[in-house]
Formats: structure tokens, C-alpha cells, sequence
């Protein structure tokens, strides 16, 4: 069965593919513990880093392992299946499976087919960074008080910098008031504007945009800008400020 896959970053591959080609290289020159060989083997002992590159591998190797089970749970397949159609022993196939072996890239690839996947898709999910996005629920906002903020007018901050400086500021802003009397806002950075409901005149130096739902407005904050009419209400406009490295 042929799945449908996404593609891979063709520099992480390349990465986990050096690795395994390391480890199954390392398994083929290991030299038998022999006694007369033992002593000049034998690692050094006391504060000797460990071998990164040997522990990496041995992760791709579970890693692998844990990819193949799964794709080959998923199709319904006994080891001995699978095996047959990869043209492996079953020993080395559960081998694989948990970690305890390397195979040539060649095997990996027969496997893959057998699996109806391409080889890349066994490697595309390793050594992902394991990523840390900022998640704001609908409605959990944080309300701000900009200068001029009054009834009727609010501004709820969608994200939240947690360095030192800060790169950007996501607005989701409300009006429902039409005879609130707007003052001009100025700032660092580049506002990008876009509208979502209902309609107003946005003033920014001295043009007027009249701005609808789907409608986009990008200008300099340090040019005086802000609502000049509501036109129909409620208005609701996402407000995106973009910071230069000199100015967060």
C-alpha cells in the first residue's frame, strides 16, 4: 500500500543517513573480543567523553526500529510477512525492529517498499527539534491599555515575547463604540493591518483608507496612524507590529 508522505528536509536526511551508515560500517569492522586483542581495544578509562557519534546512531537505529513496527502494525503484517517480502530473516527483521542491529541501506530500502513507503519516509521524523509554540485559546488574550483606550475599544495580545526583546506584537482588536474619538498612535516598527469584520476609515499621515473585512493595510508605525470613523459595527482587525533589530 503506497502512502502519501511529506517531504523531508534533504539536509536532516542526509544527516541521519550518515549516521546509520556509520553505525553499520562500525558493526562490520568490530574486531572479536579476543584476549590477545582485549588489552589494546580496551577504552580509556577515567574521564573519556563518551562516543557521540556511536549513541547517535544507536537512537536512529530505535528509531528506525519503531518506525518499521509501527508502519508494519498498521498494514497488518506478522514479522515473518514482512520478512518474507524484504527478503530477510525473520531474527534479523525482529532485530531491526528492536534496535539490536544495524542493516545495510540497501535492506532498509527493500523494506520500505515492502512497506509501501519510500526510504526517506523512515528517516524523515528524526532528529526533529522538538519545538515550543506559544498556544493562546480563543477568548484567553491578554487585555492591554494603549493610550486612548476607552470603553468600547479593546486590544487582547495573542502572543507573548519571552526573551529579552521583542520581535513582534500580535493584536486582536474590537470596537463596538462609534462615538469614541480616537488619538493618533505612533511607534517602532512596521503595523500590518487585517480586517475581519465590519468596516472603518483608518487614518494614517494624511490618507484616509476605508478598510473592509479581507481587506490589508501594512504602513511605518512612526508615521501617525489610528481609526478615524467607524463605519459599521462591531469592527474587528487583527494589528501585527513588526520590530527592526534596533528597534525591540
Amino acid at each position: 500500500m503506497r502512502r502519501t508522505e511529506s517531504p523531508s528536509t534533504p539536509s536532516r536526511l542526509a544527516h541521519s543517513l550518515l549516521h546509520w551508515s556509520l553505525l553499520t560500517y562500525r558493526q562490520r569492522t568490530t574486531v572479536p573480543n579476543r584476549k590477545s586483542t582485549t588489552k589494546a581495544l580496551r577504552a580509556p578509562q577515567g574521564n573519556a567523553p563518551p562516543d557521540e557519534a556511536t549513541s547517535t546512531s544507536r537512537d536512529l537505529a530505535r528509531h528506525l526500529g519503531n518506525v518499521i513496527r509501527d508502519l508494519r502494525g498498521k498494514d497488518h503484517l506478522t514479522i515473518s510477512d514482512l520478512a518474507a517480502q524484504a527478503g530477510i530473516s525473520r531474527g534479523m527483521l525482529s532485530k531491526i525492529e528492536t534496535g539490536q542491529a544495524a542493516t545495510s541501506l540497501d535492506t532498509l530500502s527493500r523494506i520500505a517498499q515492502s512497506l509501501g513507503v519510500s526510504l526517506s519516509h523512515l528517516f524523515r521524523n528524526y532528529d526533529v527539534p522538538a519545538g515550543g509554540a506559544q498556544l493562546v485559546k480563543n477568548g484567553a488574550g491578554m487585555e492591554v491599555v494603549r493610550r486612548g483606550t476607552r470603553r468600547g475599544h479593546t486590544y487582547h495580545l495573542l502572543a507573548y515575547d519571552r526573551g529579552p526583546k521583542r520581535t513582534f506584537e500580535p493584536f486582536l482588536i474590537a470596537m463596538d463604540d462609534a462615538s469614541e474619538v480616537f488619538p493618533s498612535f505612533e511607534h517602532p516598527g512596521t503595523e500590518f493591518i487585517y480586517m475581519l469584520k465590519g468596516k472603518l476609515e483608518y487614518r494614517h499621515g494624511q490618507q484616509t483608507y476605508t478598510l473592509e473585512p479581507g481587506d490589508a493595510l501594512t504602513f511605518r508605525g512612526d508615521v501617525p496612524h489610528g481609526p478615524e470613523r467607524l463605519l459599521d459595527l462591531p469592527i474587528f482587525f487583527l494589528s501585527i507590529i513588526l520590530y527592526g533589530p534596533q528597534e525591540q
